[in-house]
């Protein structure tokens, strides 16, 4: 019954709305003034309404309802009320007593009024009105004590414990009981003071009391409302909770609720970045705005995970023109909407261009560069999936070589002032073509560096002007062919999760961050420069992936527990892959003003001798040659030793 009144009311119009509140508040004001006089009088010595008596009901509603109205009371959508419009009823009904008492006293000689009347008219007009209001915002929200005992009674609704007691914890338990999808049973904080305390009718547990909490409860969901605490801390949490049978979630980090891409209501699986435990240092806005504030950046690479996050965080350096460069139709329509509305609504003045290439394409590069004047590039166009790239080794130099030289050149020519290549970890001692390739890409600008000028396509000299800046680093989370959102399917799915190797470690950063730090590098190179990036500690990756199996609330079946939920399996390494990735080729580094980036000191090969290297490159690639390609790379680039067999998909098919 109270659930087909409330969904007939949610129904009915706006201005039947309003007209029904009006009514109420009019009979409410003539209750706070008939018990006014009740407390004052007693009900027997009460005025006869032939006298004055009756004109107060009639004047009482026209003192108080224009301070309502004027004050927006009426506007306000009373499921969504808060505090704010209990401020508002104050203001308006002190506002409206204060003018009856005035008019009260100075104009009417013929009926007298004891001051205390008006004192309880007053109290009780704040209760009254606001207390409806309170009322029936709990109504509308379906928080109703009868539904809520409907709630606890069901055995198929999950139940939830929320970790924090702050904003966001109070924030989400009003959405979770806005939706009814789960039951909110307890409260979790580490604060001493607020244990075994009742806040919003949830209990309070400490952290050592979650165990006996979740058996007690039958919690199945800890949902953490922490938006703002360290990692550190956050993975501190997180090992606690690992050995419980109940599935963590997460809302969103302050950052993206300040933002407003998410909101407190959006739950989310545990961040990976939180199960590491790494803090972000905060980048400086001095070495991010260098080389973009106010100027005409390019992208090449643009939609995909580390382009378009280096999209993103340029735009917040405010650059005067940006160049998404990007050969995938969808991935350029994807991160130009994006951008888009991210100009518009935070009313930034920044023109974006999407244009539509390749980087193997060295005369469409030259001519974007000239005709907007390009001042910085930064150059993320590449193939990175190890495997793929064994599979399809001409590709892989045509793309990562061939473009990255392409790219440079075109630099050179349009005389842009910084070139920045995302390289990866994978460039040092390599055991694949991609690691190789992108190794020789550094290569590349490295020797660029040292030439005062260079040979233009006309056999004009063409002085180098460009400052060609190197960035390496590891595995990023989140990206596109990256074991984490593979490992959440996988769990999805009820298992088995697959790691090729039980001693198999990778470094690990956010895209976020990486992308800030390739920025800051950027703007810290002298020219020809490698920076490495401080990765933290290697991560290995069966424990990674055993933790994501406990946070999801499930258990690993392994030989202790054969009842487990998920098995891993070990698949055996991939074409090409290492079992640990190194970040330095040498031990030749120094430190930089930021504390998170290394410039390391690499051999290089003079400009003539790499040309020569790389023109019988491209003479092996012409002829699909992946024996003499590969001889070739292990001829130019150090510490390149392939591991395993040539499993190139065209070569093999030719010669099988």
């Amino acid at each position: 019954m109270l659930e087909w009144l409330r969904l007939r009311l949610l129904q009915v119009g706006r201005g039947q709305k309003r007209l029904m509140q009006v009514v109420a508040d009019v009979l409410l004001i003539w209750l706070s003034l008939l018990m006014a006089f009740m407390l004052r009088l007693g009900w027997d010595d009460l005025p006869r309404w032939d006298s004055g008596f009756l004109w107060l009901f009639f004047f009482a509603p026209l003192t108080a309802l224009p301070f309502l109205v004027r004050m927006g009371l009426y506007r306000a959508v009373l499921r969504y009320i808060g505090n704010e419009a209990l401020l508002t009823i104050f203001k308006a009904v002190s506002l409206g007593v204060l003018l009856f008492a005035v008019v009260l006293f100075a104009f009417n000689s013929e009926f007298l009024i004891p001051r205390s009347v008006i004192f309880s008219y007053w109290w009780l007009c704040l209760v009254f009105l606001g207390g409806l209001r309170l009322v029936l915002r709990q109504f509308f929200l379906g928080d109703w004590f009868f539904s809520d005992l409907h709630a606890r009674a069901r055995v198929d609704i999950p139940r939830v414990a929320i970790y924090g007691t702050g904003a966001a914890g109070n924030q989400l338990l009003a959405a979770l009981r806005q939706q009814h999808s789960v039951l909110p049973v307890a409260f979790i904080d580490d604060d001493p003071a607020l244990h075994k305390r009742v806040i919003a009718g949830l209990r309070v547990y400490g952290p050592a009391s979650v165990e006996s909490m979740v058996g007690e409860l039958r919690v199945s969901e800890i949902l953490l409302a922490l938006p703002s605490v360290s990692r550190g801390r956050r993975r501190e949490i997180l090992e606690r909770l690992e050995s419980l049978p109940v599935h963590v979630r997460s809302i969103p980090g302050i950052v993206d609720i300040a933002a407003g891409r998410v909101s407190v209501a959006d739950l989310q699986e545990v961040d990976i970045a939180d199960l590491l435990g790494r803090d972000a240092v905060e980048p400086r806005a001095e070495l991010l705005n260098r080389c973009i504030e106010q100027q005409v950046v390019m992208v090449t690479g643009a939609g995909g995970s580390i382009g378009s996050e280096l999209c993103r965080q340029i735009l917040q350096s405010r650059p005067q023109v940006l160049l998404l460069f990007e050969h995938s139709e969808f991935n350029l329509y994807a991160i130009h909407t994006e951008l888009q509305q991210q100009i518009q609504r935070q009313a930034l003045s920044v023109e974006l261009v999407p244009i539509l290439g390749s980087v193997r394409d060295f005369s469409h590069l030259l001519k974007v560069m000239q005709l907007w004047q390009v001042d910085t590039v930064y150059h993320a166009a590449a193939y990175k999936h190890v495997p793929m790239v064994e599979h399809n080794v001409v590709e892989g130099i045509q793309n990562n070589v061939v473009g990255t030289l392409n790219t440079a050149r075109a630099a050179v020519e349009a005389a842009v002032t910084n070139f920045v290549l995302i390289s990866t970890d994978k460039a040092v001692r390599p055991t694949n073509v991609m690691g190789a390739t992108k190794r020789l890409a550094e290569m590349v600008l490295q020797a660029f560096s040292q030439e005062a000028e260079l040979n233009g396509p006309n056999g004009d000299s063409v002085p180098v002007r460009t400052r060609f800046t190197m960035v390496r680093f590891g595995n990023v989370l989140g990206s596109s062919g990256s074991v984490i959102p593979l490992f959440r399917q996988q769990i999805a799915r009820g298992g088995p999760v697959t790691v090729t190797h039980p001693n198999i470690t990778r470094y690990f950063m956010t895209i976020p961050e990486a992308a800030q730090l390739v920025i800051q590098a950027g703007s810290l190179g002298l020219g020809g420069d490698v920076f490495v990036l401080d990765m933290g500690e290697s991560v290995q990756i069966v424990d990674l992936a055993r933790r994501m199996i406990q946070l999801s609330g499930l258990t690993v079946r392994d030989e202790n527990t054969p009842d487990g939920d998920i098995s891993i399996e070990f698949s055996g390494l991939r074409p090409g892959e290492k079992l640990y990735e190194e970040l330095l080729i040498g031990d030749n580094v120094s430190s930089t003003e930021h504390p998170k980036i290394m410039r390391a000191s690499e051999e290089l090969l003079s400009w003539p001798l790499l040309q020569t290297l790389l023109m019988r490159l491209n003479r092996a690639c012409d002829e699909g040659d992946c024996e003499q390609i590969r001889a070739l790379l292990r001829e130019g680039v150090k510490g390149y030793i392939p591991e395993n067999e040539l499993v190139d998909l065209q070569y093999r098919r030719r010669y099988s």
